[in-house]
């Protein structure tokens, strides 16, 4: 049995975090943990950025610079002159205590269209 849903507008509103989603982009639940949970923002098949609510995250899972900026950690990494935010992380005084936003390996416009969808997490 799949634990797989799609969030609807209630449901993204009582989320710990904010996200501006593209049109055709959906959050979708996915591997829960007794006192964590993942979100995953995707295009059809496709995931964009990963998005952890709990008490301890992974960050960071890339290597890069680390810049603190705008109440959360960033890890960027410079590529052919260009930076790419990878990844983010909030902390917060009330559970969940971290918010721990990453973009998937992606090319191209996805790649910029994940960066894009990471920077406009916010805290509630």
């Amino acid at each position: 049995m799949s634990t797989v849903a799609v969030l609807d507008a209630a449901a993204r509103a009582a989320l710990p975090f904010s996200v501006t989603l593209p049109p055709g982009f959906e959050i979708v639940t996915g591997r829960p943990g007794p006192d964590f949970r993942i979100y995953t923002i995707r295009r059809g098949d496709r995931s964009f950025v990963m998005v952890y609510a709990g008490p301890a995250s992974q960050f960071p899972i890339y290597s890069g610079e680390m810049v603190e900026a705008g109440g959360r950690a960033s890890v960027v990494s410079t590529e052919d002159g260009v930076r790419h935010a990878m990844e983010h992380l909030f902390q917060r005084p009330d559970a969940p205590r971290e918010i721990h936003v990453w973009t998937m390996s992606l090319d191209g416009a996805d790649r910029v269209m994940a960066e894009g969808i990471a920077q406009s997490v916010d805290v509630r």
